[in-house]
């Protein structure tokens, strides 16, 4: 089985090794990346994977700020996605975490009796008082996340999709696919969720916003989650802000996607089934001493970056505040409030 994973980076040099050696494990076979602007090394790594037939490693073609879907439409029309048996679009910071059978996509589809798209429900993964960046797996330094079924105060929650070659495609989109609007119903495609229940009928048919990327999570898990870790350590995060706003000067910052996705009142240890053959995938991939030297190379620039942003006093605040941010979204909060209880304010991080 053939399963192309397509994914945009900007700066994400320190964590695609990790992410590579990762999807390589549950069985995808090929990778379509699309970088633009890196000053981390990004470009150069991917170049050297490219060399060694590893990945395909593209520009993104976007001539505006739509980078993601730009790539995307690209991709559909790229051998390696065309070629692929399964399509996986998902980020560098999200890892599919397999519940069923030897915890693989071939497992996973199997399990799902092979149905055209499945979409699996997002988890969250906190910070949870990790402050400095270090070269180890994600997977392995962060542990707790909010309520799977729960998030801030949303029972329906977001999801990224796996698509069979033979879909009635539209275009792909970041989170899941579409299929034209006059497509007869008894042409639709058989969708599933992570436990392999048929998607609800308005996701299916995108039947309108709030439909189109989200649905109820509770029981969405049995045989996969999507573990999404957007925050990783204090030091990488204020990096990823500055990647995605690169003037802060005279603004005020706002701390609220921190918050909610900062909530550890769960542990989930799953995904560390994984790691013995994540580690020796690792010490493969740098068994290459070029490939160990860009990598290298990446983490020293993530380091040197965050210490150019911590010189800067908007940075300094920054920290400041999630450091004294609260562990409780702010939805929760709010309701806390609201209901004349006492929230705490328990922060997530030490010095």
């Amino acid at each position: 089985m053939r399963i192309t994973a397509v994914t945009c980076v900007k700066n994400e040099g320190p964590f695609l090794l990790e992410w590579i050696a990762f999807n390589q494990l549950i069985g995808v076979t090929d990778f379509l990346f699309y970088s633009n602007d890196c000053t981390d090394g990004t470009a150069e790594l991917l170049d050297a994977l490219a060399s060694r037939g590893l990945v395909t490693h593209l520009p993104n073609p976007a001539v505006g700020r739509n980078y993601q879907m730009e790539a995307l439409k690209d991709a559909a029309h790229q051998p390696v996605v065309q070629e692929a048996d399964w399509i996986w679009v998902a980020d560098v910071d999200e890892f599919l975490n397999i519940h069923t059978g030897d915890h693989t996509i071939p497992a996973l589809i199997e399990a799902c009796r092979d149905p055209k798209a499945i979409s699996i429900s997002f988890q969250f993964f906190a910070n949870d008082g990790v402050s400095a960046f270090v070269d180890a797996p994600v997977i392995a330094q962060f542990q707790r996340s909010h309520n799977p079924d729960i998030w801030c105060d949303e029972t329906a929650i977001e999801v990224k999709s796996l698509v069979r070659n033979d879909f009635p495609l539209k275009y792909y989109g970041a989170h899941r696919p579409f299929f034209k609007k006059n497509l007869e119903p008894r042409k639709y495609p058989r969708w599933c969720d992570g436990s392999g229940r048929d998607v609800p009928h308005k996701f299916l048919v995108a039947a309108n916003p709030r439909r189109i990327r989200k649905f109820p999570a509770k029981g969405s898990r049995d045989l996969a989650t999507l573990n999404h870790y957007a925050l990783r350590s204090l030091d990488s995060y204020l990096v990823k802000n500055d990647r995605g706003d690169v003037n802060r000067e005279n603004r005020a910052f706002d701390d609220s996607y921190w918050r909610q996705r900062n909530d550890p009142a769960y542990e989930d240890l799953s995904i560390a089934r994984y790691l013995p053959d994540l580690n020796r995938a690792l010490d493969a991939l740098k068994s290459d001493p070029e490939i160990a030297g860009l990598h290298e190379t990446s983490v020293q620039q993530h380091r040197e970056k965050r210490d150019q942003l911590l010189a800067q006093p908007a940075y300094q605040d920054m920290r400041a505040q999630l450091l004294a941010a609260s562990t409780l979204p702010p939805q929760e909060e709010a309701l806390l409030e609201d209901l004349g209880l006492e929230t705490g304010l328990a922060t997530g991080l030490t010095e």
